[in-house]
C-alpha cells in the first residue's frame, strides 16, 4: 500500500469523522432548545399545582366552617326539641 493511498484513506476517515461531530453538535443543540421548552412548560405546570393546591387549602377551610354551621344548627335544634332553650 502506498503512502498516497494510505494517506487518501486518513483523509476520508478524518472527514467522516468531522462530519458526524458536525451533526452530533446539531443534534446537541437542538436538545438543548427542547430541554429549554420543556423547562417552561414544567414551570407552567408547577404554577397550576401551587394554585390548585391554594384551592384544596381554601375549600378545606370553608368545608370545615360549613360543618361547624351545621353542628351548631343541630345541636340548637335537638335543644330546642327537648326543651333546654
Amino acid at each position: 500500500m502506498s503512502t498516497a493511498k494510505a494517506e487518501a484513506e486518513m483523509e476520508a476517515r478524518i472527514a467522516r469523522l468531522e462530519s458526524d461531530v458536525a451533526h452530533i453538535r446539531s443534534d446537541i443543540g437542538e436538545i438543548k432548545t427542547d430541554i429549554r421548552r420543556l423547562d417552561g412548560k414544567i414551570d407552567a405546570v408547577s404554577d397550576r399545582i401551587v394554585a390548585v393546591r391554594d384551592e384544596i387549602a381554601s375549600t378545606k377551610i370553608w368545608a370545615l366552617l360549613l360543618y361547624i354551621a351545621l353542628a351548631a344548627g343541630l345541636f340548637g335544634t335537638m335543644a330546642r326539641g327537648f326543651g333546654w332553650l
